[in-house]
């Protein structure tokens, strides 16, 4: 064969090929055209019920409802202020008025930029197509869903006119802040009706779709008014107003609504559960799904821990003599946290000051030092693995603990210095720093942490000496519910906010079974709870007592290095609640002398004012005493037993040997002296 046989012939190979990938790509996009249309959700009529998409109700545990997600609040067109609708127009689509659903120049456009430059996706959905994509209950990128969009938007606008499909959009645009449409918008945002948007409300409000949580101007006030510059600047390139005008809006004030009006005492407690449910069935579901979810909130006891907190930040104010100015650019900040101790029911949940100035929750999102808060893992993992007991003699000493590759480790007592020989129920009353060395020295570090975990501790826990001083980050939430493990006789139950999960139909599609299990053995946690109880009536924490509170209590105090973080844990048999105050950034609390603020002098008053009336009218009700303990009264420096009426200190003693778990066992002295 020739070698110009040989080209022709390559050269209709090539051909043949070219007609076959081409009749296949044909093929293809008759196959997808097919499937689009045959799978097309039908155009609804009238078309406003295209937003029309059932609420997700939340329900305390009262039965009271305390949110609504997700329902829409429709106004006619002629109740939206022109000056949003030619934002919004100018904006997101300025070709509206004239294409019949597609922009074929902003289509050709957006595609040759998404060809051409890699790595970057230009969209070119006009607000018809952007109201179709409501029709579908996936938010998924594919080119399928945006070519059934496309089909979708040319039914639209073949059966609609301009003024409908405008009035649809706008009330189906979400602002962030959990407003939908124009008019919660406008009344979130400026506490207004739509109807009375100002050009620079107006412009605002127009650019925050975007990106909502970007551009909120609760949060990114600077942020939101460059993009409000933005939204003007196509106003005037569009011809809607001039640049006069635009610079007249971009300079005026704006006097934001003070936070979310609608989200109530409890916005902590709900953005901790939304985020929850969001996680389990994702934010179309939750928004627009009509779920019916019973939360574990008790309404009256959140109102009064929002006002305990309230009061007790405006006392430690007073007390700091932290000046007005400073004190609103950088306040001082609390958290409170009451979990029902045998169910893990989280009751109430406050996150910070004030929620509308701040919704970071400092219950859960804040990682703080609990400083001495801590010890009562080192003294739950001691009585197990050292068969020892709250009259076992320690000595408050010196410590020096070696440690490979690094300096040694010499903890130092809050008092700075020693008291010598006491039994373990006093160094835990005192908050001894060295007797808690010296149990972890012989426990090892990792065997806290296991403990911490078992208990209800999920933040990372470094496995190092000093984890007996709380030298982690916890949070309020963990420490609230670990607590909550040692009042239910050593039960662990994970704490919930979400109690029972219905559909749009009343069917029951999640419910929390109460159940637990047992962490620490009952008679290690009731000898524990013994010593805490010493920690509120004689202890750290005896503001509680001089402060009136007068049922059952147990907890443990903790404060971090130079001031920076006051912590209190403390439980009754049915009530766990952990109060924590400090800086979003690490500064010392210090009063008006420059003496420092601990948890038993800034976090138990607070728990105590909060207890105080969330207990009000509970009976008398002690902590459950296990089999297996009995009680005596002992010296409180050799551990010797005292006869009735010689004074001494009452412990709660393991009846019958040591309830130890672990095989460690340290030799001990007749007086139970650790050797």
């Amino acid at each position: 064969m020739t070698g110009g046989a040989a080209w022709v012939r390559r050269l209709a190979v090539l051909v043949y090929l070219a007609l076959g990938a081409m009749a296949v790509a044909a093929l293809g996009a008759g196959v997808m055209a097919l499937v689009a249309v045959g799978d097309l959700p039908r155009v609804p009529s009238p078309l406003s019920r295209i937003i029309e998409t059932p609420p997700t109700e939340i329900f305390a545990a009262t039965g009271e409802r305390i949110m609504l997600l997700g329902g829409r609040e429709a106004v006619p067109l002629g109740r939206v202020a022109t000056s949003f609708i030619q934002a919004v127009v100018a904006t997101e689509d300025h070709r509206f008025w004239v294409h019949h659903g597609i922009d074929k120049l902003r289509t050709v456009k957006a595609l040759w930029i998404t060809l051409t430059r890699p790595g970057r996706v230009e969209g070119a959905s006009t607000i018809t197509q952007q109201l179709a994509k409501n029709l579908f209950f996936t938010f998924e990128r594919s080119w399928l869903r945006k070519f059934r969009e496309m089909l979708i938007a040319l039914q639209i606008e073949a059966a609609y006119d301009k003024g409908t499909i405008l009035e649809a959009y706008v009330n189906q645009i979400p602002f962030g802040a959990r407003a939908y449409g124009i008019e919660q918008a406008a009344r979130i945002y400026f506490n207004r009706a739509a109807m009375d948007l100002t050009l620079a409300q107006s412009a605002l409000l127009a650019g925050l779709p975007k990106s909502p949580t970007y551009y909120n101007p609760h949060r990114h006030l600077e942020r939101a008014r460059e993009r409000q510059r933005i939204v003007l600047d196509r106003m005037v390139a569009v011809g809607y107003i001039s640049r006069e005008q635009a610079k007249a809006a971009a300079e005026a004030p704006l006097e934001l609504a003070r936070g979310e009006a609608r989200t109530g005492s409890g916005s902590y407690f709900i953005d901790w559960v939304i985020k929850d449910l969001e996680q389990q069935y994702g934010p179309e579901v939750v928004y627009h799904g009509g779920l019916r979810v019973t939360t574990t909130l008790d309404p009256q006891m959140q109102r009064l821990a929002v006002e305990s907190v309230r009061r007790s930040l405006e006392r430690i104010d007073e007390t700091m003599g932290a000046p007005r100015e400073e004190a609103s650019s950088e306040p001082v900040q609390a958290a409170l946290v009451a979990v029902e101790s045998r169910t893990g029911a989280v009751k109430a949940m406050v996150g910070g000051r004030d929620y509308h100035e701040s919704e970071y929750n400092r219950a859960v999102q804040n990682q703080r030092q609990p400083g001495s808060g801590f010890k009562p893992f080192v003294y739950a993992t001691a009585l197990e693995r050292l068969k020892i007991h709250p009259a076992t003699v320690v000595v408050d000493r010196p410590v020096r603990i070696p440690i490979q590759g690094a300096a040694d480790w010499t903890p130092r007592n809050f008092e700075r210095g020693h008291q010598g020989p006491m039994i373990l129920k006093q160094a835990l009353m005192r908050s001894v720093n060295t007797i808690s060395a010296q149990l972890v020295a012989r426990t090892g570090p990792a065997a806290v942490v296991e403990t911490a975990r078992r208990c209800g501790i999920d933040s990372p826990l470094t496995p190092v000496y000093s984890v007996a001083l709380g030298t982690s980050g916890v949070s309020p939430l963990e420490m609230a519910s670990a607590f909550a493990t040692l009042a239910s006789g050593g039960v662990r139950h994970a704490p919930f906010g979400i109690r029972r999960v219905e559909d749009a139909h009343g069917q029951i599609i999640a419910e929390h079974i109460a159940g637990g299990e047992q962490a620490i053995a009952p008679q290690v946690s009731y000898q524990l709870i013994d010593m805490l109880k010493a920690v509120v009536d004689q202890g750290t924490a005896r503001v509680v007592r001089e402060m009136g509170f007068t049922l059952p209590a147990a907890g443990k105090t903790g404060t971090t290095n130079d001031y920076q973080d006051a912590w209190f844990t403390g439980f009754t048999p049915t009530l766990s609640v952990c109060t924590w105050i400090g800086y979003d950034r690490d500064r010392p609390l210090h009063d008006k002398r420059g003496v420092g603020l601990t948890g038993g002098r800034a976090a138990a008053p607070l728990w105590a004012e909060f207890m105080l009336r969330a207990t009000e009218g509970d009976p008398y009700r002690d902590f459950s005493v296990p089999d297996g303990i009995r009680f005596d009264t002992v010296d409180p420096v050799t551990g010797r037993p005292l006869p009735a009426g010689a004074g001494g200190i009452p412990v709660a003693l393991p009846a019958t040997g040591s309830f130890a778990a672990g095989d460690e066992t340290v030799p001990q002295t007749p007086e139970g002296r650790l050797e």
